[in-house]
């Protein structure tokens, strides 16, 4: 474990992998303290946008090995956290003001885009229906504001089927 300050340089190399910012946000939300296995359960399900206890035996394992043999070493090294290899358990050390501004803000609660896209579209249409009404005919603008409307909602609609996992779309396009 290193003993003097980390340098802006060095922080940014720690926390450039996705691993070691999810190990950190992890330990904070658990209280600076917890054991591999939940770890490498929770670290899995995020990375794969899916519950814990739906990770399958293969993501788990690329977690579990990457963190042991790489990740938790470098957070060791750099007096980010004590790390137990024989007994499996990690402690976040207290010096989390340092790095926090690395960490990730929104870590597993990604907004609802989709339903934000929903929102704005459905206020669009309605804001057509009122102007339709109010005009008492279909002129050029309203017409445009409703096709973009539709545009940004088959947008929102496209993205969030392409980011189920699992999904088996056309044309040999994979989802994450």
């Amino acid at each position: 474990m290193s003993e003097h300050e980390l340098t802006q340089a060095e922080l940014f190399d720690v926390f450039s992998n996705a691993r070691r910012r999810r190990t950190v946000q992890y330990l904070k939300r658990r209280g600076g303290s917890c054991d591999l296995a939940p770890l490498v359960e929770q670290v899995a399900a995020w990375e794969n946008d899916t519950d814990p206890d739906d990770v399958t035996r293969t993501q788990r394992r690329r977690v579990y090995i990457s963190l042991y043999q790489t990740h938790l070493p470098m957070l060791e090294d750099h007096g980010i956290v004590d790390w137990d290899p024989d007994g499996h358990h990690i402690d976040l050390l207290p010096n989390e003001e340092v790095f926090e501004p690395y960490l990730d803000r929104q870590l597993g609660g990604d907004r609802a885009w989709h339903r934000a896209y929903l929102t704005v579209t459905a206020l669009g249409a309605a804001a057509f229906a009122a102007a339709w009404l109010t005009l008492g005919s279909a002129s050029v603008t309203p017409l445009a504001v409703v096709a973009l409307c539709a545009v940004v909602l088959a947008i929102a609609v496209v993205q969030y089927v392409s980011r189920q996992p699992g999904l088996e779309l056309p044309f040999g396009i994979a989802s994450r």
